[in-house]
């Protein structure tokens, strides 16, 4: 039997995401590559916790005591301009695992999508909205 997704009714609502978390060995150089080679807006330090404003999403980075497996959850990060982006990452030395790529040809716009590898060994995406000619949408 499916169910209209509309007359499901909840008390909860998990319809945004207010905080990723990423598990990283080494703090300093985590939280070094998040502000400084990234460019996320640092927010503020817990104990071994570091927060940064991404949007409306906080990214929570950590240390612990736990083996945790790392390269579980992929993060993807809106861009303006893809190939420009890779470019300054290239030049900063960050290990690219798949160059910017075309994903999908949408009405208005194609979706273009690449990967990177932080210090700790997570893989994170970055996506790009570009309009037909290269040109990157506003707000993407």
């Amino acid at each position: 039997m499916t169910r209209n997704p509309e007359q499901t009714q909840s008390a909860v609502h998990f319809d945004k995401i207010g905080q990723i978390a990423i598990t990283v060995d080494d703090l300093a150089r985590a939280k070094d590559f998040y502000q400084n080679t990234l460019g996320m807006k640092f927010l503020f330090d817990a104990g071994s916790l570091a927060f940064f404003q991404c949007g409306d999403v906080w990214l929570m980075i950590s240390t612990s005591d736990k083996p945790e497996p790392r390269g579980g959850t992929i993060l993807y990060f809106k861009v303006e301009d893809i190939q420009e982006t890779f470019a300054l990452l290239r030049g900063k030395s960050v290990e690219i695992v798949q160059a910017p790529h075309l994903i999908a040809k949408m009405p208005d716009h194609d979706l273009w999508m690449g990967f990177l590898k932080d210090p700790e060994g997570n893989t994170l995406g970055a996506m790009s909205e570009v309009r037909p000619g290269g040109v990157p949408m506003p707000g993407s």
